[in-house]
Parts: structure tokens; sequence; C-alpha cells
């Protein structure tokens, strides 16, 4: 099963390259990692995608747990949360029909065309991993050039927050 995990964390060098390391030491992958600061200059907020049973789960929180630069860990697959990833995609269109169906599919799925030089196209576009996912399958008639995907980052809906 899938599984996002947000670890509030100590913002300092070599932490990040602890959290990596507990996970490479016993064999686990991570699928997507994402790192920023916080509101408080002092904490990053590190967000990971990793799949696994819940006993493999709960496993590495515990072992998250023990990392003295993690403040709090949070596993928003438990709880009602609301996730999205950020996608870049670079095409290129050799005529006026494939700028229209490029220009097409980025309306359809809510995506922006944030630069044009001559035929390439660089488009944003927002949302679930399996949205991104369809959209890139959409786009394989064009000549895709690059895709650049950030990882899904995460927060907990409601009054549930990974804070101190």
């Amino acid at each position: 099963m899938r599984h996002i995990i947000s670890v509030l964390m100590e913002n300092e060098s070599g932490a990040l390259s602890r959290v990596v390391g507990l996970f490479s030491a016993r064999g686990y992958n991570i699928e997507s990692l994402s790192v920023a600061p916080t509101d408080d200059d002092t904490l990053s907020r590190l967000t990971l995608v990793t799949t696994g049973s819940q006993q493999v789960i709960d496993q590495v929180i515990k072992q998250l747990n023990k990392l003295i630069e993690v403040v709090k860990v949070l596993d928003l697959s438990d709880c009602k949360h609301v996730s999205r990833e950020l996608m870049f995609v670079k095409v290129e269109s050799k005529n006026a029909e494939g700028v229209a169906s490029i220009q097409q599919v980025t309306d359809i799925f809510r995506g922006k065309i944030v630069d044009l030089s001559k035929n390439i196209f660089t488009i944003e576009v927002t949302g679930q991993s399996d949205k991104l996912d369809a959209f890139i399958e959409s786009m394989r008639e064009q000549d895709i050039i690059e895709v650049v995907r950030s990882g899904s980052i995460g927060i907990a809906r409601g009054d549930k927050a990974l804070k101190v």
C-alpha cells in the first residue's frame, strides 16, 4: 500500500541524510521526497512517499521517531488529507494541429502553459499522481522532450496538524 509520511524535523545539515540512510539501510524504497522550511526557521517539513505493508510502515515510523532530529511523524494515509504533485512537461509540436492539440489537452487537465519558445511548450500541471500520469499519456502523440515531477506533498484535513 502507498503511504504519504510527513516528518517535522530540525532544519540542520545532515538531517535529511540520516532519514534517507534509515530507509536505505533497511532496504525500503522512497518513491518521492520533498523537503522545505516551515513557518518556523528551525524546522523543516519532509514529505515522502513509500510503499509497504502496515507492519513495515509502523516499523519505519518507529525508526524515524528514534532519530534525534525528528520532532514529529505523521502517516497522512491514516487520516483524511489533501495531496498534490507538481509536474512540468516540455513538448514540441511540428505543426498547427499539434499546437491546437497541446492547448486543448492542457485546458482539459487544467494545466497552464508557462513558457513558449518557437514550437516548444512548457506546461505546468498539478494534481494527484494518476492525473499527471494521464496527462503524460494524453501527450504521447506529441514529442515529449522532458518531464519533471516534484513528488507528492500533503497535509491533513481539518484541525489535525503536524506542529510542535
